[in-house]
């Protein structure tokens, strides 16, 4: 099942599965954003990424002594979300996990995720309620992907990446290695990218300390700026075919909190890099935005 909401700008169709945003069409310009989903490439849109973003080493985790398995980017995404509210430009959905879910992930909890239209931007918000009564290893991450191109008569290396840094910071960079996290250190006068198929060959790119990333056409102007301020870390991905050498005909920008296993973990949750804890009865709220454009 499918709900939309729109504006007089935009028009947002949201599956209740996963609570995956599917389709955005922008009334003035007429042009469709969102990847189709396409499983010849890859089968999904832009999936919730919890209670783990990317892959865990072995795909599994140790917490209190006990092994737990847990495939790449976690379960939330095919979760069956209710409706919490509804108005024509907003939606809440909610899930409770109410013992589905105990045989991955020893936790309770109740996940919130809102969306909202303001003029030509669509705001995602989160809320991840701890139900228990002792503290919560968790990640969280947004998987949108992007149509590029936009237009039949551009191509991807019509399309640049723009990247707003945070003030004051050093942005890091890591790259994957058979799915796990390697650090490669500073990226030096990261400003833009230009989009082409090579840029995906060895998987995402991952970077932190980045406030807001512009996918844009130099031909026709037309794109995407994803703002995910104070986000602990972002990821750039396609899915690139080795045998063609090839991109798929899309791009995703993730804002996560939280990262793939570093190639040295230790495999226990509450040591992973990059995950957040919560107290019980605590409420972990984040959000990003994405203006269309």
């Amino acid at each position: 099942m499918t709900t939309v909401i729109e504006n007089e700008w935009l028009k947002v169709e949201i599956a209740s599965s996963g609570a995956e945003i599917r389709k955005v069409q922008h009334k003035k310009n007429e042009l469709d954003y969102m990847w189709t989903g396409d499983k010849a490439y890859w089968g999904r849109v832009s999936p919730v990424l919890f209670p783990i973003v990317g892959r865990l080493k072995e795909d599994k985790y140790e917490l209190n002594g006990k092994s737990y398995p847990m495939s790449q980017h976690g379960f939330l995404r095919d979760a069956d979300f209710d409706i919490e509210k509804k108005t024509d430009n907003a939606v809440s959905f909610v899930v409770k996990s109410d013992g589905s879910f105990l045989d991955v992930y020893p936790y309770e909890f109740t996940a919130y995720i809102h969306y909202s239209l303001l003029e030509d931007s669509l705001s995602v918000r989160w809320e991840i309620v701890n139900d228990n009564k002792d503290e919560m290893f968790f990640s969280i991450g947004a998987h949108p992907a992007f149509r590029v191109p936009l237009l039949d008569d551009e191509s991807a290396e019509d399309y640049v990446l723009q990247f707003t840094t945070a003030e004051n910071k050093d942005v890091m960079e890591y790259e994957l290695k058979d799915s796990l996290i390697h650090e490669k250190g500073i990226a030096n006068d990261i400003d833009s990218i230009q989009v082409k198929d090579s840029l995906f060959e060895n998987d995402a790119l991952i970077y932190s300390h980045i406030d807001a990333i512009k996918l844009v056409s130099d031909k026709s102007n037309h794109g995407v700026e994803v703002t995910f301020k104070d986000f602990p870390f972002v990821g750039i991905w396609s899915n690139y075919s080795k045998p063609e050498g090839t991109m798929a005909p899309f791009v995703c920008i993730e804002p996560w909190y939280g990262i793939a296993d570093l190639y040295n973990t230790t495999g226990k949750l509450n040591e992973k890099f990059g995950m957040n804890k919560l107290e019980a009865g605590e409420t972990f709220q984040a959000g990003y935005e994405i203006k269309f454009v």
